[in-house]
This record gives C-alpha cells, structure tokens and sequence, in this order.
C-alpha cells in the first residue's frame, strides 16, 4: 500500500491506494495533517511508501512523522518521471504539475492530452502523442479572482461562487459573478479551442477543487477527476522506486 499526501495552496490531500486502486481520500488542513496521517497508518498497517508533494508551507515535522512508518520520496523537480520534459525551466516546474503531466502520460499514453487543474491557480498542462510534456499556462483561480476584486478595490464586496441567471450583471453583486465565473469559462473554453487547433484528437481532463462548480458550464467535451493529480502521484512513487 502507499501513501500519497498533496499538499496544496488551501488544504493537504490525503489518500491510500493498494496497487493502482484509491481505497481511501480524506482533505486535512496543515495544523492536524500530522496526527491524521498517523491515525491513516495505524488504519492501514501495510502502508510501506509514501510520497508527499508540497506546494505550500508544509510543516517538516509532517515528513518526520510520515517517515516513522514509511519509506518517503519527496516529490522534487529531480525526480524521475515517464515523459520528457521540454519545459525550458524544468528545476522552476511545480510538483503538482509534474503529478498532472504524470496522469495525462498514463491515462493517454499514445496522444495528446490538455490537463486542466482549477484550484488556488488554474493550471493548463500539455502531453504530447511522443510522450512529451511541453507546458502550458498559470492564471489565477475562481476564488483568486472574487479576492482581487475585493481588496484591489475600495467599495466591491468579497463574494463566494454563485449560479448566474443571466450573463448581464443587473447589480454590482450580479455583476461580480458574471465577470468572475462566465470569465472563468470563457478562458477555459478558449484555451481548449487553441489547443484543439493546434493538437489533432485533444483529450482534455479537468480536475481540482472547483472542478465541479465549473465543469457543467464549459462548452467543450471534457473529462473530469477529481482524483488525477492523486493518481498521478502515486504512479511517480512506484516510477522512482525502480
């Protein structure tokens, strides 16, 4: 069994998998990842691997708890992965989008794949059909952006997520969802459309804490889970094993 921690911008991901199947995921937030990743292996005694990938602040004494029950590998630019990576700065490269790289190699292992991570950041990655990761894009995120209207500004309020009933704002509250959330979309969708034409039969797989507020109003043909950048880490734990 192995343990996969993703330690992320807002929350750390916990989960198990036996072989290629996730048998358990749970969220923890920094303060009490410790004490629950010991409650997981005392839970499940067979966990002998772990990896952990941080791109937060993540407490070391969380790798020293992880390693009293585990061997770990701490996901690191240095680690070997399955693709080529053509990034032009591979050391600057986050882990999670190693992971993401990772998944789309083994989830398509024979064309070309767009992952889309909508977290904190929206992240656009890209596998070639040669098995090459070639980049992608950074831009900020759904709740990134409800927070930049409202502390770059003096009078807009700070808003959460919310359904639009309409794409013209009727109000300054209706407005902020329309520029935010059909902004999003509108991005998202386009980014695909430039990836479409460039790369013949795109698989595009959306994952993230906002997958689902967003996956239900692009317009393209996506394939969504929540569970890829897991995934992806815990084939680069027995990749690095070799």
């Amino acid at each position: 069994m192995n343990l996969v921690i993703d330690a992320g911008n807002t929350c750390v991901k916990l989960a198990v998998f036996e072989g290629d199947t996730l048998i358990f995921r749970q969220n923890s937030d920094v303060q009490n990842v410790a004490r629950e990743i010991k409650e997981i292996c005392d839970h499940y005694p067979k966990i002998k691997r772990g990896i952990i990938a941080s791109v937060g602040n993540l407490d070391r004494k969380v790798m020293s708890v992880l390693t009293v029950f585990c061997e770990v590998h701490e996901l690191t630019p240095s680690s070997k992965t399955p693709f080529k990576n053509s990034y032009a700065t591979p050391q600057s490269l986050g882990v999670d989008r190693i992971a993401l790289a990772t998944a789309a190699f083994y989830h398509n292992p024979k064309g070309n794949s767009l992952v889309i991570d909508a977290g904190t950041c929206v992240t656009y990655d890209v596998v070639n059909d040669y098995g090459e990761y070639l980049g992608g894009a950074i831009s900020p995120g759904l709740h990134m952006r409800y927070k930049a209207l409202h502390e770059q500004t003096s009078k807009l309020p700070l808003l959460k997520p919310k359904e639009l009933i309409d794409y013209i704002g009727n109000s300054t509250e209706t407005s902020i969802h329309s520029g935010v959330v059909n902004g999003i979309c509108q991005e998202i969708d386009g980014v695909i459309d430039q990836y479409k034409s460039r790369f013949a039969d795109l698989t595009v797989i959306l994952t993230g804490g906002d997958m689902l507020f967003l996956s239900k109003r692009l317009k393209n043909t996506i394939f969504a889970d929540s569970k890829f950048l897991l995934v992806g880490l815990n084939y680069l734990l027995e990749y690095n094993k070799r």
